[in-house]
């Protein structure tokens, strides 16, 4: 998608090449992925030996790659007019931080009331708001990038302050009150929190602010606009199909040698991602957003912090644990999932009123 105009679904000869079959590159992404991961055994020590903290540095880089080029285009002039709109604010925290945990508890345990690991490693990955991957998902989808930022950053603070608290709260106390077993106890610090957090969001925000001031103040806003932001525009794609590579191929084994536990831990994040997505989009439609704010509200909504829920549940119960699998899988179904819901929202834009398209 260009920086200036947002294609319109009905009109896919608009979309350049690469928009336009972004799914077909995605899954071959994945497909590379799985066959990297046969190809060669040995990937995962190899890239186990650039690990910090249970997250590969690899994927940290696609990341921040992926990041970088969107966090670039972001106003950050505009910001103040997004952090006055309490609609927004307050519903995506109460979708964030009550809605998403507690949705997350109940479908792990309808879907995987057998199933200890599985379970407690879903719920870790229902804490783990998301601050990487929606940047993306929010711009495929035409969000509003300014809302996007703010809305990241948000979690990003609610993140380490909350998440311990909510992990004592959904595996240890609720469980118990409502007679469901014994608890589990999570070991993870505010400052591991908040060092994934730096790293996911900091760093790719400060360059991506610091990109944008100082481009303006050598070319002009038209220049930056039209000059800079299409040569680094496409590095977002490339960071992301770089991740899903890495993805899949560190967890191919998994899925080709377990496919039935993978599709028992699918099933709950299916129905989570679609239940969080729907019902963010519609509260944001219900409460009189615009369609690019409401795309923004859905997204972070849906997606998920799943760097540290891998790390978080691989530190507490072992890289080979049932609660680590259920991290590691939590993206691999997300990926596809997302790209499927950015479609959708650019197919409802046409219900809302008035001109959908943002320019800017």
């Amino acid at each position: 998608m260009t920086a200036t105009s947002v294609p319109s679904p009905a009109a896919p000869a608009r979309l350049s090449f690469t928009d336009r079959y972004l799914a077909v590159w995605i899954l071959l992404a994945m497909a590379a992925g799985l066959g990297l991961g046969r190809a060669v055994p040995g990937l995962n020590d190899v890239l186990a030996k650039v690990e910090v903290g249970g997250i590969s540095l690899p994927i940290a880089l696609g990341l921040l790659v992926m990041m970088y080029p969107v966090l670039a285009k972001v106003r950050y002039d505009r910001l103040e007019a997004v952090t006055g709109d309490r609609r927004l604010m307050v519903s995506s925290l109460v979708v964030n931080w009550v809605v998403g945990p507690a949705v997350m508890f109940a479908l792990a345990w309808l879907l995987l009331p057998d199933h200890a690991a599985y379970r407690t490693g879903l719920i870790i990955v229902g804490l783990a708001r998301c601050i990487a991957m929606v940047i993306i998902w929010n711009d495929l989808a035409c969000g509003d990038r300014e809302a996007a930022a703010v809305l990241v950053a948000l979690n990003s603070v609610f993140q380490v302050v909350a998440f311990g608290l909510l992990g004592w709260f959904y595996l240890d106390l609720l469980p118990g009150w409502l007679g469901l077993g014994e608890g589990e106890a999570l070991d993870v610090s505010a400052w591991q929190i908040a060092g994934s957090v730096a790293v996911f969001l900091g760093v790719p925000l400060i360059a991506g602010f610091l990109t944008r001031r100082l481009g303006e103040k050598r070319l002009g806003r038209e220049g930056y606009e039209q000059r800079l932001l299409p040569k680094i525009g496409p590095w977002a794609l490339y960071g992301l199909l770089f991740t899903i590579v890495l993805l899949f191929a560190l967890q191919g084994e998994a899925i080709i040698s377990q496919p039935l536990d993978v599709a028992r831990i699918a099933l709950p994040l299916l129905a989570y991602f679609a239940l969080l997505w729907s019902g963010a989009f519609a509260l944001g439609k219900a409460i009189g957003l615009p369609y690019d704010r409401t795309a923004t509200l859905a997204f972070t909504a849906a997606g998920n912090n799943f760097e540290l829920a891998i790390a978080v549940a691989i530190a507490t119960f072992g890289v080979t644990s049932g609660q680590a699998l259920a991290g590691v899988v939590g993206p691999l179904i997300e990926v596809p999932v997302l790209v499927a819901l950015v479609y959708v929202s650019l197919a409802l834009r046409r219900r809302f009123e008035g001109n959908p398209d943002r320019v800017g």
